[in-house]
């Protein structure tokens, strides 16, 4: 390779809201071909051939998912292909192509059943179709032996597209009290942390040898709950004139789901800093930062 590390990288699901970011960073690192869901349908291994083929990346970048925890109970099928099969397909192809691969995956992985935060060494036991199927993705990529970067997250939240951070500022200006559960502790990651984090990777070189590959916990720092993260976006926007008057903190047993959810999925960034130098901000003030953006409308 001359010039860049990547001089022509792939970006699968750019309508996404990590996909949304990475089409900003990747931009520095070289010639991005950035896919939406109707350019490479993931349910179709040979759509995804096809694509690999016809654009021949040195760098495939992986930000699609099937994300509706709730809905993958209903659609095992659907959540497998495109979060268990799919990645393999990519990471095959990028082995072919001479290529390399990066991946997101979930801390919904884990059980929850931590009480410290969860390591890359850790041993995955997830309690949901969303998690067995990322799981899937993960070891499909790691069974290729591809050049690949895994990074777990968790949590995410934009202004785009359907989130906690949006969801919640909707209930807010059409009732007057919430109820959001608050025995659920994890970090809320934005997107942007997320693309900006990878991009800091490849720009040190890393997965242009093809020894290098890996697993790494990429998160906002901090921790909180469901209702210690509604407080505060209510907080930074109490001034927009919303509905909700009162914010009230529940159990999970009072807010029954189809899937479960772990109870604790802290990730710890620890092997992210020793290796990249890497420290993501604290939730709190990637979620200022958001609000900031935000249209005075909203």
């Amino acid at each position: 390779m001359t010039g860049t590390l990547w001089p022509k990288i792939m970006l699968v699901a750019k309508d996404g809201q990590v996909g949304w970011e990475l089409q900003r960073t990747l931009a520095t690192l070289g010639d991005v071909a950035a896919l939406n869901r109707q350019q490479l349908d993931l349910s179709s291994a040979d759509q995804i051939c096809q694509r690999v083929r016809e654009i021949k990346p040195n760098l495939i970048v992986n930000a699609a998912a099937y994300t509706a925890v709730d809905k993958a109970e209903e659609e095992p099928g659907l959540a497998m292909a495109i979060n268990g099969i799919a990645p393999g397909i990519l990471a095959e192809e990028a082995k072919n192509l001479n290529a390399a691969i990066v991946h997101y995956s979930t801390d919904y992985v884990f059980d929850g059943t931590k009480t410290t935060p969860y390591t890359e060494e850790d041993e995955p036991n997830p309690i949901n179709v969303y998690g067995k199927t990322k799981l899937e993705g993960e070891r499909a990529i790691q069974a290729v032996g591809v050049p690949h970067l895994i990074l777990r997250t968790g949590w995410v939240y934009s202004l785009r597209g359907k989130n906690f951070l949006l969801t919640i500022l909707r209930l807010a200006r059409e009732r007057e009290e919430l109820r959001v559960v608050d025995d659920q502790v994890g970090s809320p990651t934005w997107s942007r942390t997320i693309a900006e984090g990878t991009a800091q990777i490849l720009a040190q070189g890393y997965l242009a040898f093809p020894e290098k590959k890996g697993v790494y916990h990429l998160s906002s720092g901090g921790q909180t709950s469901w209702y210690g993260f509604a407080k505060n976006i209510l907080a930074q926007v109490r001034e927009s004139g919303l509905r909700a008057k009162k914010l009230i903190p529940i159990a999970t047993r009072e807010y029954p789901t189809p899937a479960r959810r772990p109870a604790y999925s802290l990730l710890s960034n620890d092997k992210l800093s020793k290796d990249f130098g890497l420290r993501p901000p604290d939730w709190e003030r990637a979620l200022q930062l958001v609000l900031e953006l935000m249209e005075p409308h909203n």
